[in-house]
C-alpha cells in the first residue's frame, strides 16, 4: 500500500522497510501493520489533539509527574508552550506504560520505541499467525471464560502493583492470541497513588471484565474483585502474585444521624469562633 504521510519518516529512516495495511482506525488513532526486517510489527499512529475524540481528561491525567518544573507550570496555565507539551506528554504517556506494565510482566504488546507521534510495537497475532482478535470477536467456552477472566485480574494486580490502572479497560482494548488475553491500548493509564478517582477507575475496570466474562460464566457476576484488591492496595497488602478470592464485606454500618449533625454542629462551631478570632486580630492591627 501507499505509505501514509505520517510513516515517511520512519520508512527514510529505516526504521519501517514497508507498510502492508491498515489494521484498524480508533478514537485516538490508526494501526498499521509494518515490516521492520525480517519482523512484522504494529505502527500506532496517533491522531493530533483536535482529530481525536476521545479528550484528554483531567481525571485521567490528574497525579501523572512532570519533572520538568517549567514544563509544569506552562501546562498548568494552559499557555501555547504549555498546551504543546501537554500533548506530547499525553502521547508519550501509552509509551511510558507499555514499558513500565512489561517489565512488571503484564501481558501487553512488547514496545520497539516512538519516533514524532507514532508507537512501534510487537504485533499480537493468533495460533495461526493471523492478526490476533479482540476479546469481544471471540465465543469463549465456560472453562475459557474462567480461564481468561484469572488471567486479566492477575495482570490488574500486576498492573496496580506497578501504579497504574487501565483506566478504560473492556473487551473492546483486549486482544487474543494463541496463550490468552493481551492487554492494550494504553494512553488514559491513571497514576493510582496520585489520582483521587482511582478506586472507582480500579473498580469500573474490573466490573467491566466481570460483566463480559459473566456472559459465560454467570457465578463470576457475583465476585468483588475490584474492591477486594484495592483494599488490600491501599493497607499495604497487594503484591503481584495475591491470591484473590473475588469476596468483599461491605460495610453494613448504619450511620447515627444524631451523632453526625452534633459533628456537623461542633464543626460549624468551631470555624464561627475562628472567623471571629480573625476578626479580632484585624481590629487589634
Amino acid at each position: 500500500m501507499k505509505t501514509p504521510k505520517r510513516l515517511q519518516p520512519l520508512v527514510d529512516d529505516g526504521l519501517i522497510d514497508e507498510v502492508l495495511t491498515q489494521l484498524m482506525s480508533g478514537k485516538e488513532a490508526q494501526v498499521y501493520v509494518v515490516r521492520c526486517g525480517e519482523e512484522v510489527r504494529c505502527a500506532k499512529v496517533f491522531k493530533e489533539a483536535k482529530q481525536r475524540s476521545f479528550k484528554q481528561a483531567v481525571q485521567y491525567q490528574e497525579g501523572r509527574k512532570e519533572r520538568n518544573s517549567r514544563r509544569a507550570r506552562a501546562m498548568a496555565k494552559k499557555t501555547r508552550y504549555g498546551q504543546k507539551e501537554q500533548e506530547q506528554a499525553w502521547l508519550t504517556a501509552e509509551v511510558d506504560a507499555l514499558y513500565r506494565l512489561a517489565a512488571a510482566e503484564v501481558r501487553v504488546p512488547k514496545p520497539f520505541g516512538f519516533v514524532d507521534g507514532v508507537l512501534l510495537m510487537e504485533m499480537i497475532t493468533d495460533a495461526e499467525g493471523a492478526v490476533a482478535p479482540r476479546l469481544d470477536d471471540v465465543t469463549l467456552t465456560h472453562e475459557q471464560a474462567l480461564r481468561y477472566h484469572d488471567k486479566v485480574i492477575k495482570d490488574v494486580v500486576r498492573m496496580l502493583c506497578a501504579g497504574l490502572i487501565h483506566g478504560d479497560l473492556s473487551e473492546f482494548n483486549v486482544l487474543v492470541d494463541a496463550e490468552g488475553p493481551v492487554i492494550i491500548d494504553l494512553p488514559q493509564a491513571v497514576d493510582a497513588a496520585g489520582n483521587n478517582s482511582a478506586a472507582a477507575m480500579l473498580e469500573r475496570d474490573v466490573n467491566n471484565m466481570r460483566a463480559y466474562f459473566g456472559h459465560y460464566a454467570p457465578e463470576l457476576l457475583k465476585t468483588h474483585y475490584g474492591k477486594e484488591m484495592w483494599a488490600l492496595y491501599e493497607a499495604g497488602e497487594l503484591h503481584p502474585e495475591s491470591k484473590l478470592t473475588g469476596h468483599f464485606d461491605f460495610d453494613t454500618h448504619i450511620a447515627n444521624v444524631d451523632e453526625l449533625m452534633e459533628v456537623i454542629d461542633d464543626a460549624k462551631e468551631e470555624e464561627a469562633e475562628r472567623q471571629a478570632r480573625m476578626r479580632d486580630d484585624e481590629d487589634e492591627d
